[in-house]
């Protein structure tokens, strides 16, 4: 995790990049999240932040709803944090994550 860590600790914070870049290894890639999102109808959020222009947000419902009770609850646990709490926090941190992994407005081939 440490390339997902280096780019988007100073973005979102050491702990919340490591959860985020947790979530992006967990799905595959930056290409699992997006089909993730995409599968959960947040497609046009998700290609908002791939693309060049603003941010659509995501709320920590929709977070909670994309990544599954489970996923959240898990992770929420390694923090020692509440759910509601890392969903909250998830939905800021994954917009800018995603929006700076993909230089370009493009994924990366690699993922």
């Amino acid at each position: 995790m440490g390339l997902f860590d280096g780019i988007l600790g100073g973005l979102v914070g050491g702990e919340m990049a490591t959860v985020v870049g947790g979530l992006i290894e967990k799905h595959g890639g930056i290409q699992g999240i997006v089909s993730q999102l995409e599968q959960q109808g947040l497609g046009g959020t998700v290609n908002s932040w791939i693309g060049n222009g603003a941010n659509q947000p995501i709320t920590p419902a929709q977070v909670h709803q994309a990544f599954g009770a489970d996923t959240i609850q898990a992770l929420a646990a390694k923090l020692g944090i509440d759910p509601q709490e890392l969903a909250q926090k998830l939905s800021s941190a994954l917009p800018q994550a995603i929006d700076k992994l993909t230089p370009g407005g493009a994924v990366p081939a690699s993922g």
